[in-house]
């Protein structure tokens, strides 16, 4: 046990005896029977956000749900405004952008401290952002800075022909010019740098503490932090809870001092828990149960909305018969996408043949491969296997949202129908699910993306050859080319058809990947009781800006 103010971290399960009752569990018996536990003061906002959070370090997340609870902790120089889902001034007071967009200048606020009392200056950007690049970091989002000069470089190992070694964080583009300026020297001019300045993985972190706690600092007592929460304290399979800031720069307390994030994987539990009035809010669509959406997307308090995100599964192209990109297509082409839909999400999910979602900006996608189970039977007799025949058994990796089950159970009754082959089923917990796609421990594997800025790039760039976000296996030069050159455009015309033609790559001529359908979001909570929550394209809602009506 880490001692933590007046809360603490356990390294055992433990709930609260509101939660207990309703899920059935008897082991807070035995610990109150020993006097052991100490039931937490109620939390002023409960959130069910999905997931038990594999980090809560800025530079290590990959979900959504790990988020939510990083935005409250850590910003960065900008921070997402909660109704546009734009960049705003966050640990940046302005800032200033040179004629030709490849210089940004960041002015950082006088009164920004850590939450232990110390101040942010511009060192700690700088640090920030060079340990997000540090290839013994390992960060899977990396690639957020590779439009910093020298960023790709320095986080590739890329050899310096000028100084005869290899790149080194300092020759980074990203300057502390006095304690409180920032500097920073783009590739090329990027239209989105500053919405990227504000995604979790650019965060600022304390460097004093990371440099005397090293790989235990998230952990270890008092965290400093900035945003506009602090964490009280994280205590596995229970609960995440954070509490205002008294240091933040705002000098405004959010509405909910006291914030709990629920992990959570049953659908039925969650709702059951949300309709006893033992969570305000549930923040994640995978936990809505499925076989009920029809029912429940009538209720007032049941919110559905279009968002930029896509399910999709990927192919581990290293492997055989997948390394065939007529086998690839094939498998493609033989699923009914309109049938997952219309019988199993239910929430408004749009059938998608492309992966950039409809209404990102500046952006129109080119057309995929469509459903033609003709068509599939023919690809996969070219590639050698007429009506299946001698195709391996293959197994399909997905996590163990029961949403996700259904959809793998419907795969694998279409490629048996149409096809004539057989798919084996590999259901895991979250953080083994992303371990074994991240080793490329798997043929077929469910996946999903959100965007994490209102740019097709968000969706292309994580399949560069270099991304921790690949996870297919698939490398290509041409692609690369055709993703950076764009990006270095400024001519909008000229960049959209790049785009389009690296995003005909993926879905169409390499086929790496399988477009399912769009996201449709899906919230729960009272309008009448609960406030300060905005849609918008990202389905993002700063915890900060939620209040409780009484």
């Amino acid at each position: 046990m880490f001692s933590f103010g007046h809360a603490s971290y356990e390294l055992k399960p433990v709930m609260n005896s509101g939660i207990v009752q309703k899920l059935g569990v008897c082991s807070l018996l035995l610990l109150l029977a020993s006097a052991c536990y100490r039931a937490p003061e109620p939390a002023d906002l409960t959130i069910i956000n999905g997931s038990e959070p594999e980090t809560l370090d800025p530079a290590l997340i990959t979900s959504i749900a790990d988020s939510r609870i990083v935005r409250g902790l850590f910003e960065g120089l900008t921070r997402l405004n909660g109704e546009t889902a734009r960049a705003e001034p966050a640990l940046a007071e302005h800032w200033q952008i040179s004629e030709d967009g490849t210089r940004y200048t960041f002015y950082l606020r006088k009164n920004a401290r850590w939450s232990t009392g110390e101040p942010i200056t511009s060192s700690d950007v700088v640090y920030s952002w060079q340990r997000v690049l540090d290839p013994k970091t390992a960060a899977d989002y990396a690639g957020q800075l590779y439009f910093v000069k020298n960023a790709e470089a320095f986080n590739t190992g890329k050899w310096n022909p000028l100084t005869n070694r290899k790149y080194a964080a300092d020759e980074v583009a990203v300057y502390a010019i006095d304690a409180h300026t920032v500097e920073v020297e783009l590739v090329g001019p990027t239209a989105f740098f500053l919405d990227l300045c504000a995604f979790p993985t650019l965060a600022v972190v304390p460097r004093f503490w990371i440099e005397k706690h090293a790989d235990k600092w998230i952990i270890e007592q008092p965290l400093p932090v900035n945003g506009p929460y602090q964490l009280d304290f994280w205590k596995l399979n229970d609960r995440v809870r954070v509490r205002a800031n008294p240091h933040h720069w705002s000098n405004i307390h959010p509405p909910c001092r006291i914030v709990d994030f629920i992990p959570m994987s049953s659908p039925t539990t969650a709702l059951n828990l949300y309709d006893a009035g033992d969570a305000d809010i549930i923040w994640d669509k995978s936990l809505i149960p499925s076989a009920l959406m029809d029912v429940l997307r009538e209720r007032p308090d049941c919110h559905s909305f279009g968002y930029l995100g896509s399910y999709f599964f990927r192919f581990n192209t290293t492997r055989k018969p997948f390394d065939d990109v007529r086998v690839r297509q094939a498998l493609s082409m033989a699923i009914d996408k309109r049938r997952i839909v219309e019988n199993i999400t239910k929430a408004g999910e749009q059938v998608a043949d492309h992966f950039v979602p409809k209404g990102t900006a500046d952006y129109e996608s080119p057309e995929g491969l469509h459903h033609d189970p003709e068509r599939a039977r023919k690809l996969l007799a070219e590639a050698g296997f007429p009506g299946g025949q001698g195709f391996p058994n293959f197994t399909y990796l997905m996590n163990n949202a029961p949403i996700d089950a259904q959809i793998s159970v419907e795969l694998q009754a279409m490629w048996e129908k149409e096809l004539g082959i057989n798919m084996e089923i590999r259901q895991s917990e979250w953080k083994v699910y992303l371990n074994e796609q991240s080793a490329l421990n798997f043929d077929i594997s469910r996946s999903s993306w959100i965007g994490d800025y209102n740019d097709a790039n968000t969706f292309l760039d994580m399949f560069m050859s270099n991304s921790g976000n690949n996870r297919t296996g698939w490398k290509s030069e041409p692609y690369d080319k055709l993703i950076r050159t764009a990006n270095l455009q400024t001519d909008k015309d000229k960049r959209r058809k790049m785009l389009q033609q690296a995003e005909s790559m993926i879905i169409r001529e390499e086929a790496i990947i399988a477009p399912m359908y769009f996201y449709a979001g899906v919230n729960f909570f009272d309008p009448e009781k609960i406030k300060g929550i905005y849609f918008n394209l990202l389905d993002e809602h700063p915890v900060h800006l939620i209040r409780k009506v009484k």
